[in-house]
Order: C-alpha cells, then structure tokens, then sequence
C-alpha cells in the first residue's frame, strides 16, 4: 500500500490566521464486513460527534503514542470506515483531519438488536395480515436492493430504493446462467462475512441446465423467527434473495420442515425430479 500523508504530519496541530478549506479525501473502497479490532473501534467512537479530529486529538483522546493512531487510521482508512480531510490553512504545511463516513456511522452505532427483534414481533402481530405481507415485503425489497447494490460494487452497498418497484419477477434466460452463477457466489462469499452459515452447491456442469443452489446451514436471525412462530421470515428471506439476485429464487428445503439446512435454488431447478427439491411448507 502506499505511504499515506498521515504517516508523517505532526501530532499537534498549527493554528494559522486567514481562512481554512477542506478537501474531501480519495474515495474510499468498498466497506470490508469483517470485525473491526476493538482498538480500531475506540477510534470510531473517538469520531462519533462528527467533529473532524486531528491525528493529534485522536492521540490526546485515546491516551496512545501517535504511531499507534496513525496505525488505526490507516486500517479504518483501508475499509472505508473514515475518510481523511486535508485542511489548507494559509501559506503553512497542510494538516489533515478525519472523519466517519456512513458506513463507519452505522459501525460506531449501538446495537439494534433489541430494536430489530421488538420491530418485528410488532409486525408479524399486526391484525391486519394484507398489511403485514405488504409491509415484510417492502423490508425484503429494500433489503434485497441493497445487497444487489454491494454485489454491483456501489458506494457502501446503498441502491436507490424506488418504493414502488414490485417484487422481483424476472426470469433468468440460458445466456444468462454464467452471471447468475457469478452473483450467487459474491451473494454468498458476501452472506459469510455477515456471520451467515452460507455456502453453495454449485452444478459439475453449466451445459446440464442445473443452475447452483443456496445452502443456509443455521437460521441467520433465531431469535426472530422464534417470535414469529410461523413462516413471515422464510418469505422475507425468499424475497431479499430474489431481489438481490434478479432471479426468482424459491425455499426449496427448510429447517423448520425437518431438513438438515434450509435451501433456496431458483424457480427452474424446482421441478419434480430435480435434485435440489425437497419437501417444503
């Protein structure tokens, strides 16, 4: 990697008369899902406020020698998790302050588990069942489109939501198997590093017809499908593949029916005799 400027800018900074301007820093690659370092993660709480930190208040704040938070900075900088400001103050050596980009936001957030499961008991309990599937519908497009963003490499995995656009119904034409191949396999290696049990089944040959098949090992959410008590969830899921994969998908196996993992494989590999079908609720 490339010497960053911040490996050598002073730990203090230099107050100079005359005004100051902010240049945005390079952009950023895409955000790695991987945990980050619980040292990594005091500085992103450091930057919370979003006031824009000098490695010289990040050094005073965190108590740690400047080689230190330099070496944060960088790994932060690397996943996209900070983005670097360089502040010209006058005719004096540029400085360069740091802040958090969306995706660092979300990491120094709280944890909304708590939120997320209240949420959904409240969704899956309303009394109005039309509502409710209009509802968990619109959270798997979402949901859906925001995967298809990352799998495309657009900034932060964010797409455009057009609230609406109706559940994905489009069919996969032979020409296009390899490609839906190659989004299966991003969707998963993606789905791994959410702490997702996911792997695939993929055809020894493209020429058969068999397209590859989704394997879910353990249920990704336990505690929100406990307090559904039916199958809102499974549908969820369906949909936001679907969506992500701009291929009609289907549950094709189910742990809550018995089966070793749960499947999803695309609409034409559900036929009777196909080997990836399997008894579904």
């Amino acid at each position: 990697m490339a010497t960053s400027p911040s490996t050598s800018e002073s730990t203090t900074d230099t107050s100079t008369e005359g005004p100051i301007s902010v240049v945005p820093s390079r952009s950023q690659p895409a955000v790695n899902a991987a945990a980050v370092r619980s040292v990594d993660r005091e500085l992103l709480l450091c930057l919370r406020s979003g006031k824009p930190k000098s490695i010289g208040d990040l050094t005073e704040q965190l108590g740690v020698t400047a080689t230190a938070v330099r070496q944060r900075v960088e790994r932060l900088l690397e996943v996209g998790l900070i983005a670097r400001e360089k502040v010209v103050a006058g005719r004096g050596r540029p400085t360069y302050h740091y802040v958090l980009t969306p995706a660092g936001y979300r990491r120094a957030g709280a944890d909304a588990t708590e939120l997320a499961e209240a949420m959904w008991a409240e969704i899956v309990a309303m009394a109005d069942g039309d509502v409710r599937e209009q509802l968990i519908t619109a959270i798997a497009s979402r949901l859906g489109r925001q995967f298809a963003a990352a799998l495309r490499g657009d900034a932060d995995g964010v797409a455009v939501h057009d609230e609406k656009k109706p559940p994905c119904s489009c069919q996969q034409t032979d020409a296009d198997q390899d490609s839906f191949q190659e989004r299966m396999q991003r969707l998963t290696a993606m789905l791994q590093t959410k702490e997702i049990s996911a792997s695939l089944i993929e055809p020894a040959s493209q020429q058969d017809g068999v397209l590859p098949v989704l394997d879910i090992e353990a249920c990704p959410y336990p505690s929100l499908t406990a307090a559904a008590g039916d199958r809102s969830m499974c549908r969820l899921e369906e949909q936001m593949l679907s969506e992500a994969l701009g291929e009609d998908v289907h549950l094709s196996s189910c742990r809550m029916d018995g089966d070793s993992c749960c499947q999803f494989s695309t609409k034409s590999d559900n036929e009777p005799n196909s080997p990836s079908n399997s008894e579904s609720g």
